[in-house]
């Protein structure tokens, strides 16, 4: 058993290394060539890009559906049960069949991704929300908003891999805390319902980061193109493009604390959780330039996803009944993707009413 424990730790950490560096090297070089120009986004450019984002997911998914063993370096029906008692002890499997036992898991693998993929997606509409707040709070230049958000998301990655990993080894431990994460995500469900029609306000000068920052570091008075960090006459400047930088990551973090209890509510893996975590975050910069053009077309996609918390939140507190029952979780993908359709189609026959 534990030679097999070693096989799989030596194959997961060979593909999440390989992840990261694939993931790395894609998000240096949309630096370094796509956005190496401060320019606005136009429509047309953030539907491109959104698009391109959404089809690495599938890709990957399509991966997933026919190599989801190499995610933890499965090569026989012993590690194969060794993983799947591990993450996902209501699936059973075909003892006398290994092909049959992986085909089912690789399904069992893609459907969770696609489902956690979409929950994340949705999800980060309400924190692009507080975003948009937060630049036009700042008034960051839109010509800066690409720099801004590429670091907001590099910083995300780094915060969301150390989360997961760690909610995972606590939820192995202390099972528990299931209970916990499904009570708070209906508690967090219920009052984004009730709080959907409050406007969001910010004001920089009283955000705990911008007050924490200005003790520590000197902040130059005003923006420098588009850097961060400033030298003069031998002294170090944080320049307000920075403070707004770590006043995104910390809202992300806050943000973090729904989205990641929401996925594990779909599986307890915590690499397929990182990866659709990655892949929504990924696509998250083209995806807020596309909001800025139609946030009010679908003003229920808030709706929706706060109905989507409540029902994680559930299914988390009921996950035991739920197996017991026989509920697959290819159900909690048709459910995210009719929630979803029905909210934005809502949106566009029933346009919202402008005030005169």
């Amino acid at each position: 058993m534990e030679i097999t424990s070693l096989l799989n730790l030596k194959g997961e950490v060979v593909f999440f290394l390989f992840f990261i560096v694939l993931i790395v090297t894609v998000l240096l070089l949309d630096l370094l060539l796509v956005g190496r120009k401060s320019h606005e986004v136009s429509v047309k450019e953030a539907t491109i890009w959104s698009s391109i984002w959404i089809a690495f997911a599938l890709i990957f998914a399509v991966f997933l559906r026919y190599h989801a063993e190499y995610i933890h370096g499965i090569e026989n029906l012993d590690q194969l049960n060794q993983v799947v008692q591990h993450y996902a002890p209501f699936l059973t499997l075909d003892e006398t069949s290994f092909e049959n036992s992986l085909d089912l898991y690789r399904k069992n693998s893609t459907v969770n991704f696609l489902s956690g993929y979409l929950i994340e997606k949705s999800l980060s509409v309400d924190n692009l929300f507080v975003i948009m707040a937060l630049l036009a709070a700042f008034s960051v230049k839109k010509k800066d908003y690409k720099t801004v958000l590429f670091w907001g998301i590099l910083g995300a990655i780094v915060l969301r891999c150390i989360f997961i990993f760690a909610g995972a080894a606590l939820i192995y431990r202390f099972e528990w805390l299931l209970y916990v994460f499904g009570g708070y995500l209906i508690y967090v469900g219920l009052k984004m319902y009730l709080q959907r029609n409050s406007e969001i306000k910010i004001e920089p000068q009283h955000h705990p980061v911008v007050k924490l920052l200005s003790k520590r570091y000197r902040v130059y008075p005003k923006y420098v193109a588009n850097r961060f960090f400033i030298n003069k006459k031998g002294l170090f400047y944080i320049t307000p493009l920075f403070i707004v930088l770590i006043t995104i990551e910390f809202t992300d973090l806050v943000f973090a604390l729904d989205s990641i209890p929401a996925i594990f509510a779909v599986t307890r893996d915590p690499y397929i959780v990182f990866f659709s975590n990655i892949f929504a975050i990924l696509g998250l910069r083209s995806l807020f330039f596309l909001l800025i053009h139609v946030v009010e077309k679908f003003y229920l996609l808030k709706v929706g996803v706060a109905f989507l918390l409540v029902y994680v939140g559930i299914k988390l507190m009921a996950h035991e009944w739920l197996v017991h029952i026989g509920f697959r979780p290819v159900y909690s993908l048709y459910i995210i993707v009719l929630v979803l359709t029905i909210s934005i189609l809502l949106s566009l026959v029933f346009p919202k009413k402008q005030p005169h």
